[in-house]
């Protein structure tokens, strides 16, 4: 299995810390595990539906950058059997039933707020499962977004507020194309062993296959065993990109094995006939078919889950058609500050633009994509480092045809062709501690590199092909590689990289650092959101990922805290890998979520302090075991005070003395008997309903009235 020992002590220092966790008066963390549709177009209005757990009372709603804002306009949270008795009672005397024979009613005035409070129990009663297939999907909440016709298209993260803290953070993006959205999934049923039958979405038979018109972005959800169908029209020789993001929107799924949703993507002809399937797009889950259409006619792209799974946060989006797409890049990165050279390759790249880093970007992994007539292409990762940097030259495939390089030294090369090895040779002392590393996959290259480092002579040093980076988000297969040697003596060595299964091509680019070990750290923190209780504060673990044999201590604290947050600063000693920074405050709330940086600080004798901010991250669980902290783009904090109970919106009056007399009278007729918890509890989800404005002053007051005379 490539999840390594590293990952697994990620895994067991966040259950360590999970068990002394503090709760918000008894609230677990609001969570979201789906949004549909996963984004939208500019310039367009749309409804949003999100599943989740504790989010029955949003208050607000977080679309990252600018142009995207959202409304909230209802809010579901799990209710039981007996609510939906109480809701069908109240639809009954909304809607009385006629009896056969009866005479036929003048007709009546439309009321417009009756025909509204019928449609939204209606909803209320059609979202309803009372055995969901996931608890953590059931609470929904119902969103209007809206896209500024000038929101920059790409990736946002979006998150819901509730007075007691803000939820994880889920991908949300704007799009350039038209739209083609699905009907939402109500909540998919517990599929009982042997009945999974009567457990399957019961879809209409028109929404089996879809017809659109590329360009077009495709939005749905796969249900269990589901297949979506979309048919389009297509002239002979367009390149069509049909692009999946699936994984990409909801990295890992807790309850679903491998831990995600494997989508595949499969093309027919008018005939039925399959010329095109993908289950991936290199060593990526969510699958891309380039195509070009060898005739005029119809075709239609399928899409489903691998092993036949699904449920309401099998949620997908898909782009189909004439699209700029970037399959690589070349170099993979460059030095800060410099204009940069690349080269792309991709499908219905002609004409199109680069949009680089800018000069100004610091250190890091920042992006390319391309632009042609207006629209962006997908985005691929670009390396920024402060080493100097060289091209590889071949032919360097021999020892005797070593490249020569200078320390320290960034090489940015290809393995160009299957079998290929690239040779550098360098002059080191004795005593030296060198590293060899290569940076490939975590840039989107699909080279699984092996590195040789060897002497003069060819005895091999050091070796290795597979070295897992716990920062390095929700990569589970970590195919970068990572020798570091002592040298025995002066004189000239070696640095052999290559690709494990001997393949290669103009796609298997890298970036080879050789240099002197760089002793250095990063920071990571968990979870992305954190409430702080009045009076109690609140925590967030630091996760430190160590570099070329750092272990010195690192001070963490919070940078530049907003005003009445606090904290005690934590010195993590050279043996640890995670602590827990403890924050305080002395606010009594707060009208709108802060932003918290999270800093952590060294320092060398005779050196400057050396600072790195950390990483908000989500913790998040593949199949079962495998922990991964899923960077996130900042860290959010509230202040919550239990005591601060929100003032009811609605309240119901006090029954009627005919009310009352009703109520005695049919309980005198009645023989059934009722505990006190129990006439309490019905006053709850009555009282609850009413609140959500699902039931009538007059059919609380007398269920409220029933209630009474049983106490």
């Amino acid at each position: 299995m490539k999840n390594s020992a590293c990952t697994f002590f990620i895994f067991t220092q966040m259950v360590m810390l999970a068990v002394a966790a503090p709760k918000v008066h008894g609230q677990a963390r609001p969570y979201m595990g789906y949004v549909y549709p996963a984004g939208g177009q500019q310039g367009t209005t749309f409804a949003v539906k999100i599943g989740g757990q504790s989010i029955d009372a949003v208050t607000g709603v977080i679309v990252t950058g600018t142009g995207v804002s959202a409304k909230v306009t209802g809010c579901f949270k799990r209710i039981g059997p007996q609510e939906i008795t109480l809701l069908r009672d109240q639809l009954r005397e909304l809607k009385p039933a006629k009896k056969p024979g009866a005479a036929v009613e003048p007709a009546k005035a439309a009321d417009p707020a009756t025909d509204e409070l019928i449609a939204r129990i209606e909803k209320r009663i059609a979202e309803y499962s009372n055995r969901p297939a996931s608890i953590a999907l059931a609470g929904l909440v119902f969103l209007d977004v809206t896209i500024a016709p000038d929101a920059t298209p790409g990736k946002r993260e979006l998150r819901l507020v509730v007075p007691g803290g803000v939820s994880n953070p889920l991908a949300f993006h704007v799009g350039q194309l038209p739209e083609t959205a699905r009907k939402p999934m109500l909540t998919a049923e517990f599929q009982v062993l042997g009945k999974e039958q009567f457990a399957l979405r019961k879809r209409p038979d028109e929404e089996a296959e879809v017809r659109v018109t590329p360009p077009c972005t495709l939005n749905g959800q796969i249900a269990s065993g589901e297949i979506n169908r979309y048919r389009f029209s297509a002239r002979k020789g367009h390149h069509l990109v049909i692009s999946v993001l699936a994984r990409q929107l909801i990295p890992f799924i807790a309850d679903a094995v491998p831990g995600w949703f494997q989508p595949v993507l499969a093309l027919y002809d008018d005939k039925g006939k399959e010329i095109a399937y993908q289950d991936a797009f290199r060593f990526k889950p969510d699958p891309v078919i380039l195509f070009e259409v060898p005739k005029d006619g119809e075709y239609v792209a399928a899409i489903s889950d691998a092993i036949h799974r699904g449920r309401e946060d099998f949620v997908y989006r898909i782009t189909l058609g004439e699209s700029p797409f970037i399959t690589s890049i070349f170099p993979l990165g460059g030095h800060v500050g410099e204009t940069h050279a690349v080269k792309a390759q991709g499908w219905n790249l002609n004409g199109a633009a680069l949009v680089l880093p800018a000069k100004a970007a610091g250190p890091g992994v920042q992006s390319v994509a391309a632009v042609l007539k207006g629209v962006v292409s997908n985005a691929v990762p670009f390396a920024l480092d402060t080493l100097p940097e060289i091209a590889e030259l071949e032919p360097n495939n021999t020892e005797a045809g070593a490249q020569k390089v200078t320390l320290p030294i960034i090489v940015n090369g290809r393995i160009n062709k299957k079998g290929d090895w690239d040779i550098f040779e360098f002059q080191g002392k004795c005593g030296d501690t060198i590293v060899a590393e290569s940076i490939a996959r975590r840039l989107d290259s699909p080279i699984d590199s092996v590195i040789k480092i060897t002497s003069a002579n060819g005895a091999l040093l050091a070796f290795n092909d597979d070295h897992e980076d716990p920062a390095s988000g929700v990569n589970t297969h970590h195919a970068d590689s990572y020798a570091t040697v002592k040298l025995p003596a002066d004189g000239a060595y070696r640095v052999h990289i290559g690709d494990t299964v001997r393949s290669g091509g103009e796609e298997y680019g890298y970036r080879l650092r050789i240099s002197q070990a760089r002793p250095d750290f990063a920071l990571r923190v968990a979870p992305s959101s954190v409430t702080l209780r009045v009076k109690a504060g609140g925590f967030v673990s630091v996760y430190v990922e160590r570099k070329d044999g750092f272990a010195g201590p690192i001070k963490v604290t919070l940078k530049n805290p907003p005003a009445g947050i606090t904290c005690v600063p934590v010195t993590i000693s050279g043996t640890q890998n995670v602590a827990r920074l403890t924050l305080k405050t002395d606010l009594t709330e707060t009208k709108a979520p802060l932003d918290l940086v999270v800093e952590g600080a060294t320092q060398v004798p005779g050196q400057p302090v050396n600072q790195h901010e950390a990483v908000p991250c989500e913790d998040r669980m593949q199949a079962f075991l495998w922990r991964h902290l899923v960077p996130a783009l900042d860290l959010k904090a509230v202040v919550y005070d239990p005591a601060n109970k929100p003032t009811p919106t609605r309240v119901i009056p006090p029954a009627s003395p005919q009310d009352l007399a009703e109520a005695k009278t049919k309980a005198a007729s009645s023989t059934g008997k009722f505990t006190k918890n129990q006439v309490t509890g019905r006053l709850r989800q009555i009282e609850s309903l009413y609140e959500e404005g699902l039931l009538t002053v007059a059919f609380a007051s007398k269920r409220v009235a029933e209630c009474m005379v049983l106490e």
